[in-house]
Parts: structure tokens; C-alpha cells; sequence
């Protein structure tokens, strides 16, 4: 079990590192996958700050969605981040799929996010 944890964080490094050298300065979409849920949040590295969050724990979504761990939810997720983005003023972005797979629910939340205007 602890051996799945380790090479869980060292793709997410091994990812995160190639985006620091491609992403020239470009806010990062990180997305967290939870067995219950899936958060995404854009993420500003020079500031250090957080620009827009969207989760299906949030009140705008939880009324809408069956459930938060299916693939409907991380659409949904990922139309309101694009969307809250778009209000901050943000248009590309570098995705941060993190030590996931791009597949299922994280694939499903990028979809979505391109889908509401964001480019990456």
C-alpha cells in the first residue's frame, strides 16, 4: 500500500516539473480526484495564490448532480470552472492532472473545461 503512494507522488512531480518548464508562466489547472468527489482549482504559482475553485461539494452543483464521484460530476466541474475562470479573467491555462491517469473522471473534467473556453 505505502509502495501505490510513492509512485502515486513521484508521476505527480515527474508531471508537475514538465509543466513548470512548458507552462511559461500560465496559471495551472490542478484537479483532485477523491473517491466521493472531484475538486479543481486554477492556481496562480507567481502570486502563490488561488485564482478560481470549483468542487461537486459546491451549492451551485450539488442540487444538479446524482452523485459526486461519476463522470456527470466532473463535467459539471468542469464547466464551472471555466466558467468562474473566465469571470477572473483567465483564458489559458496548463493542465495539472496531477499523479491520475487522463481517463475517466479526470479526462471528463478537461473536456468540460475546454468545452466552457479555457485553452490548454
Amino acid at each position: 500500500m505505502a509502495q501505490s503512494k510513492f509512485f502515486y507522488q513521484r508521476r505527480a512531480m515527474r508531471n508537475r516539473s514538465r509543466l513548470v518548464r512548458r507552462g511559461k508562466g500560465r496559471p495551472r489547472l490542478s484537479v483532485f480526484r477523491s473517491n466521493s468527489h472531484i475538486y479543481a482549482q486554477i492556481i496562480d504559482d507567481l502570486k502563490g495564490v488561488t485564482v478560481a475553485a470549483a468542487s461537486s461539494v459546491d451549492k451551485d452543483l450539488r442540487g444538479k448532480l446524482k452523485s459526486g464521484r461519476d463522470v456527470d460530476a466532473a463535467s459539471e466541474v468542469g464547466k464551472l470552472i471555466a466558467e468562474r475562470a473566465q469571470a477572473a479573467g483567465v483564458k489559458d491555462v496548463v493542465f495539472d492532472r496531477g499523479g491520475y491517469r487522463y481517463h475517466g473522471r479526470v479526462k471528463a473534467l478537461a473536456d468540460a473545461a475546454r468545452s466552457g473556453g479555457l485553452a490548454f
